[in-house]
């Protein structure tokens, strides 16, 4: 009996008037997905998404990687049965026939409405048979198993386990963003989130060789191969951070060091999101984790760009965004020891409420179009494909 995954999504089915693009643009990444693991073929039918397995398809991997897919609610490993009751119960009993259980639920829903049975009396002659077949007992309030049948126009598909997904928006129906990846906890977890509300998230890393060595390069790599398995092929733009750090270091007061890094980085970034046609900047930072997340120093540093700061993780404490990284993947590989530009040459004593005026009066020091310029110049792109 063929063998199929039926994929339900939750809140593409609120939108009206777009509703058909957020439906193809899920389908698309389901084919992206799975692509090279034995899909034969992917297609809409009936606010549900059918997935056609070939006969050598690994069905664990394939459900592994489903559950990856942002934009899927929930799906289901299904047989597929003919608008017959008898091809229905013949569905049923076969998929069921292996499982341990001593009390049964059949539970049916009819979008079909031409089917000429009602999902009562579906359910009703579904559920006799199984039965009688297996020398079980009915429960109608908290079954062993529940065994499920959906009726659509074409066919019923009928399936014991609801495997739950990501949920959110399919990744690209919201638009592009550039994601600034440190190698820290945080910013892996701040785009997942961003790819979770449907965006297509590039990177950007900013590294200060030879200040440092080279493992956050290897780290930044490391960690936008696994969001790739979310974000398909990955954009990644790493950008030489040395000069414009030794800049700031030597010309400006070193109190607002950091905040200088931070306006320089911002600036930068967003001529890479110009060029990369990205909506906006996306950042790891939660209010008051350090120095330079302070409601005012996140205001200073905002007053450097003329696009869009999201920060998706601005309201959640280190245990919450630890907590993500653990279950997205990332975590081991961000607690890796590393130099983080951002923390190299960090004063004593950093400002934590600095003014925009006091900023801007350190900043006059510095030839920050040259310094843009010459980094923007040498920035190096790699593309990460879906592992």
């Amino acid at each position: 009996m063929e063998k199929l995954f039926l994929v339900h999504y939750g809140e593409i089915a609120l939108k009206r008037g777009n509703r058909s693009y957020f439906e193809k643009k899920l389908a698309q990444n389901i084919k992206l997905a799975l692509k090279g693991m034995g899909c034969a073929e992917v297609r809409r039918i009936y606010g549900r998404i059918l997935v056609t397995l070939q006969p050598e398809a690994d069905v664990a991997a394939i459900q592994a990687r489903l559950g990856k897919v942002m934009g899927i609610a929930h799906f289901e490993l299904v047989f597929a049965a003919e608008l017959t009751i008898d091809a229905i119960q013949d569905a049923a009993l076969e998929l069921v026939k292996d499982q341990q259980f001593k009390t049964l639920k059949v539970e049916t829903k009819r979008a079909n409405k031409r089917f000429p049975m009602t999902s009562p009396e579906i359910s009703a002659a579904v559920g006799a048979h199984l039965l009688g077949a297996t020398g079980t007992s009915a429960d109608m309030y908290t079954p062993d198993l529940r065994c499920n049948i959906e009726i659509v126009d074409e066919a019923a598909y009928v399936y014991v386990e609801k495997i739950r997904g990501v949920g959110g928006l399919p990744v690209g129906a919201s638009g592009k963003v550039l994601v600034m990846l440190s190698g820290g906890i945080d910013s892996p977890v701040a785009a997942w989130r961003m790819m979770k509300r449907g965006v297509k998230a590039l990177f950007v890393h900013f590294y200060s060789y030879p200040y440092t060595d080279k493992a956050s390069l290897e780290k930044v790599e490391e960690l936008a191969e696994i969001l790739a398995t979310w974000n398909y092929r990955t954009q990644v733009y790493l950008v030489p951070f040395a000069e414009v750090q030794r800049a700031i270091v030597t010309q400006t007061p070193a109190p607002f060091r950091v905040i200088l890094y931070r306006r320089m980085m911002v600036r930068i970034a967003q001529q890479i999101a110009a060029t990369a046609k990205a909506e906006c900047l996306v950042t790891g930072e939660s209010l008051g984790q350090v120095a330079s997340q302070t409601l005012g120093n996140l205001r200073v540093i905002e007053e450097a760009a003329e696009i869009p700061i999201l920060r998706p993780l601005i309201g959640d404490d280190k245990a919450e965004i630890m907590e993500l990284a653990e279950q997205i993947g990332t975590f081991e590989i961000s607690t890796l020891p590393h130099d983080d530009c951002c923390s190299l040459f960090v004063p004593k004593h950093p400002a934590t409420n600095a003014s925009p005026e006091a900023v801007q009066d350190a900043e006059a020091a510095l030839e920050i179009n040259t310094l843009v310029k010459l980094a923007v110049e040498s920035v190096e792109k790699k593309i990460i494909n879906t592992p």
